[in-house]
């Protein structure tokens, strides 16, 4: 939102409003915006969730896209590892972010598909998990998650408000952990209450100061006034829900605490803890919208199986077809294709109703980029799993000029009931991928 500018040159804009308050704005007005449990009733139906993972460095081409199209293609070695679940995802080649380029910066617009994120003038747009949260996170105690795993602080992530600021990612599964499934104490939650209702008193005080400015303004600053008056409404009926959320007991879990990696070359480690917060979240309904950025750019000589890497993630992919290198990079890919296996596992064998959680749960895993050798922006490597949609198949587009991704978010978004024909860059849905009946 713009900022307004008063003849006395003074100004007010949204994010100084909030800064300190630790809440997003960018949300609308959504029906009363209290909890489902405050209604009596959730107004879904059938939950449906979305988990976004990107990993900034993408993996080795040649080994991950099949060489067929349709539903009879022949898995490739990369995807052999989710044999298993051939009928639940669907591979995507030729597909990329229209104006999206830049090389590494590009991660940021993984779920913004906003262009030239290389250029000084750059600004972000808002991201498809917290477009999802505007809509939805009002049904759940949490809005979003923001997870990472070794992410640049400040530098990198997936979730962007509508204003275009980054929401940090959350690395400690611990500290998620305990805001999911373990009570405070009645002080803890008293205070919490506290928090929220001193931010209600902050709100009261500078919409009141505004308004006692509303008749110095012109058209245009008065527009702007408008816009913010509704975004503080709006934010006042969120925190009334947080504040309901705060007396509803947690769910229960028979899950021990998480317990943190704190060594960053423990990467892999931290991904499947990564993974195995987001399905206990997924399965509890304590959110239905994340995000989990997997920064290897930002990631050392990393340790698994027992096994460390001889150089950083990063300069291992700029491999310049050193045999040695290949071989690395290979071995690190398959890893991320059995902990995703691993992933889709969980939510295919946990039911919901008698369905499989992954019938609801709509799970896209992809890359910024095509190639990170040569820091390609297209030609992305994307599989789509779960969430209702007729799977089990290989959809192949024009690799040279590649089409919109941001399509396959308009579905995505439709899916979770939210109505919209448009998406950042988006032409409409994505051609030849179907809802399940």
């Amino acid at each position: 939102m713009k900022n307004f500018n008063l003849r006395s040159k003074k100004s007010l804009s949204r994010r100084t409003v909030l800064k300190g308050l630790g809440v997003s704005m960018a949300l609308p007005l959504l029906d009363a915006m209290t909890p489902a449990f405050a209604k009596g009733k959730d107004v879904t139906k059938k939950p449906r969730r979305m988990l976004a993972i990107c990993n900034n460095l993408g993996v080795l081409p040649q080994h991950f896209f099949p060489e067929n199209a349709g539903p009879d293609y022949k898995l490739s070695p990369y995807l052999q590892q989710l044999s298993a679940h051939k009928n639940d995802f669907t591979v995507f080649s030729g597909v990329s972010h229209l104006g999206v380029d830049g090389g590494h910066p590009a991660d940021n617009c993984f779920l913004t598909a906003a262009p030239h994120p290389g250029s000084g003038s750059f600004r972000n747009t808002i991201s498809l998990d917290q477009f999802m949260a505007e809509n939805i996170g009002h049904h759940t105690r949490i809005p979003s998650l923001t997870l990472g795993v070794n992410v640049y602080q400040g530098i990198r992530g997936l979730s962007w408000t509508a204003g275009g600021v980054l929401i940090p990612s959350e690395e400690k599964a611990s500290r998620v952990f305990s805001q999911m499934f373990l009570e405070g104490s009645a002080k803890e939650k008293q205070n919490q209450v506290r928090k929220i209702e001193l931010g209600q008193s902050i709100l009261d005080t500078v919409t009141g100061m505004a308004k006692s400015l509303e008749s110095d303004l012109g058209a245009s600053d008065k527009e702007s006034l408008d816009q913010y008056f509704t975004s503080v409404r709006d934010l006042e009926k969120r925190m009334a829900a947080s504040k309901e959320w705060e007396y509803k007991e947690k769910p229960k879990v028979s899950t021990p605490p998480l317990v943190d990696f704190e060594d960053t070359r423990l990467y892999m480690d931290k991904t499947r803890l990564m993974y195995q917060l987001s399905s206990l979240a997924i399965q509890t309904d304590s959110t239905r919208v994340i995000s989990l950025m997997l920064d290897s750019l930002n990631s050392p000589a990393i340790e698994f199986d027992g096994q460390a890497i001889s150089d950083g993630y990063h300069s291992l992919s700029h491999h310049g077809k050193s045999e040695a290198k290949l071989e690395q990079l290979k071995r690190i890919d398959l890893c991320h294709m059995k902990l995703l296996n691993g992933l889709l596992s969980d939510l295919k064998d946990f039911k919901e109703g008698g369905q499989p959680l992954l019938d609801s749960s709509m799970v896209l895993y992809g890359s910024n980029l095509g190639d990170a050798q040569t820091h390609k922006n297209t030609n992305l490597p994307i599989i789509f799993a779960g969430g209702g949609f007729e799977h089990g198949q290989h959809l192949v587009f024009d690799t040279e000029r590649n089409y919109p991704l941001p399509n396959l978010y308009v579905s995505m978004l439709e899916r979770m009931g939210i109505e919209t024909d448009k998406f950042a860059s988006s032409t409409g849905t994505m051609r030849g991928l179907e809802m399940a009946g």
